[in-house]
């Protein structure tokens, strides 16, 4: 990879400060050039909008934080006859976007009049005023929205992959007429190597069918669209795919976050019933199709057998009732800790340092240890992968000739059995003591969060010393003055310090998660790898088609809003 030659030229904005917006140096050439030959002289005025966009370049900065930014500029002609082009409507990925990030310019003149769009549904307004589009005219607006939230996806791969869609505005057909020049340019986060992220095939019709590639000015990985003979009046998607560790794990979207439209409801149960229909029945397989990737036990194992499977550990037990795989990892670190096995040494990036007191350790144990000690970190979340496909088999082949839902219901009574011994303590040492015995049967609870919250909403609480092994950031509690926390007979008594019941609560919600989050940053996709080897979907009928680009990772068909995209909705002049 090369870097890109970006020619720079600045423009005023009406916040005063002055910004470097990079252009092509050809779009830069042909301004200069128009304007040497005067061009730019106001025609007659005419009754209706009338226009082409001539050239249009699009720059998408996707940012370490997990935000957009985006850079447009269009050069727009208004026809001889067409009138003035007063306001101008922008469409943007979605309504998590900071207004007071953008700023606009005509023809290097600043827009004062930036605001959400009354004209579209999701985007925003620049009201030109004196400096309207006049007929014949041919102006350049620069447009520079500085933030937009939730725009990333899980890639539909399954793969530790963030998946970044975008489609830049188009425009109202009947207003605007003739090819574009479209180029779009994707900037992947700050760090991410050459080699690793993936680009999405093309839209098609277009001259190729992959971007080309190479190092923007700022070391940046870029992917470049460009097709001369674009229009924009098309939806066009353009997608890239990286590694999700490069932006936090909580700017990922899990699911599509979509707005209600009130007239388009009434519009589709007054007259489009059939449409409605479909719309449930799609949005139906897509949540099956979700849901599908976290059931990673094979439905063979569901095959009746007889009585109850018991001895199982709970870690054991949290996959046979198809716990989340965070949850589980988190399940077993916690059970090395209590051993004497191991200890965090740091939590961001998890970091554990392997104790000589740990006991006999089962293999999932050892292999744990092994994989976050001595395993190389990019290989971590394969390697994890592989540990729990072991593991689901191991329980499937235990449960061989068991009744799967005997078996699911005792170890459900354990779970239940493990919070009625915690919230029936009659002193905050038995409830401290009993949880800390239990927290791994209590956390197959899917509600172990509210529970949690709620059992220690009051204190003290005792904490457990290997608590400090797990979560070493948990802030210090104060000694116990009453009495001594109780140890196991023939022990020694210790002292345990204690927390308010609320802090320890939090802590120990908030040590889950942050493990969690961890050991897998995108459920999703790490669930999906162990459902691929232990609960593979059916293979597709001889008459189906599929396939995928060598470079592709979303095939997205959204309007404004699905999951894995981040689109643009239809803006216009007028």
């Amino acid at each position: 990879m090369k870097p890109s030659s970006v020619a720079k030229f600045t423009i005023p904005f009406h916040d005063s400060a002055r910004r470097r917006i990079g252009i092509g140096a050809a779009f830069v050439s042909l301004l200069l050039f128009l304007s040497a030959l005067g061009l730019w002289a106001g025609g007659a005025q005419a009754q209706s909008n009338s226009f082409s966009i001539e050239r249009e370049i699009v720059d998408v900065f996707w940012e370490e934080d997990g935000t957009s930014r985006i850079l447009y500029a269009f050069l727009f002609v208004n026809d001889p006859s067409g009138a003035p082009i007063e306001f101008i409507d922008i469409g943007t990925p979605n309504e998590y976007y900071d207004l007071e990030s953008i700023t606009a310019a005509i023809d290097e003149r600043p827009i004062h009049h930036i605001a959400p769009s009354e004209y579209i549904d999701i985007g925003i307004e620049l009201g030109l005023g004196s400096n309207a589009i006049q007929p014949g005219q041919r102006s350049l607006l620069v447009v520079h929205i500085g933030r937009v939230e939730r725009v990333l996806y899980p890639d539909t791969e399954g793969d530790e992959y963030a998946s970044a869609v975008f489609s830049p505005t188009w425009l109202d057909r009947s207003l605007v007429h003739g090819a574009t020049d479209l180029t779009v340019r994707f900037h992947l986060p700050p760090g991410v190597k050459p080699e690793e992220p993936r680009w999405h095939a093309s839209p098609s019709g277009w001259p190729e069918t992959q971007p080309a590639a190479n190092l923007d000015d700022q070391g940046r990985v870029q992917y470049t669209w460009h097709n001369p003979q674009a229009n924009a009046y098309t939806q066009y998607h353009f997608g890239a795919s990286f590694p999700a560790s490069y932006v936090p794990a909580e700017a990922i979207q899990t699911q599509a976050s979509f707005r209600i439209d009130e007239d388009l409801i009434f519009g589709l149960c007054c007259g489009g019933g059939l449409l409605a229909v479909l719309a449930g029945v799609i949005a139906v397989a897509a949540y099956a199709s979700r849901r599908r990737k976290l059931d990673y036990l094979p439905p063979k194992i569901a095959i009746e057998g007889h009585g109850i499977k018991r001895g199982l550990t709970a870690v054991e037990a949290a996959v046979l009732l198809e716990t989340p795989l965070d949850k589980v990892l988190t399940m077993i670190l916690f059970s090395l800790v209590k051993k004497g096995a191991a200890r965090v040494v740091k939590e961001d990036p998890l970091t554990l340092e392997r104790l000589p007191d740990g006991g006999d350790l089962r293999d999932y144990e050892e292999e744990f240890l092994k994989i976050l000690i001595n395993g190389p970190r990019n290989k971590r979340r394969s390697s994890l992968q592989a540990m729990m496909v072991k593991l689901v088999k191991s329980v499937q082949k235990k449960m061989k000739g068991f009744s799967l839902k005997e078996t699911r219901d005792y170890y459900q009574n354990i779970m239940r059995k493990a919070w009625q011994q915690v919230e029936a303590a009659d002193t905050p040492e038995v409830k401290s003591e009993r949880f800390a015995e239990a927290i791994e049967w209590t956390m197959l609870d899917r509600d172990f969060d509210d529970r949690t919250r709620k059992v220690f909403r009051t204190g003290p609480v005792y904490v457990p010393h290997w608590w400090w092994l797990a979560r070493p950031s948990t802030p210090a509690g104060r000694p116990a003055t009453a009495s001594t926390a109780p140890s196991a007979p023939g022990s020694r008594t210790v002292t345990l310090p204690t927390l308010p019941g609320a802090d320890f609560a939090a802590s120990v919600v908030n040590g889950v998660q942050k493990t969690a989050s961890g050991l897998v940053s995108n459920l999703v996709g790490f669930t999906n790898g162990v459902t691929s080897k232990t609960n593979p979907p059916p293979p597709p009928s001889r008459s189906s088609g599929s396939g995928r680009s060598s470079g592709g990772g979303c095939a997205c068909a959204c309007a404004c809003a699905c999951a894995g995209c981040a689109c643009a909705c239809a803006g216009g002049g007028r």
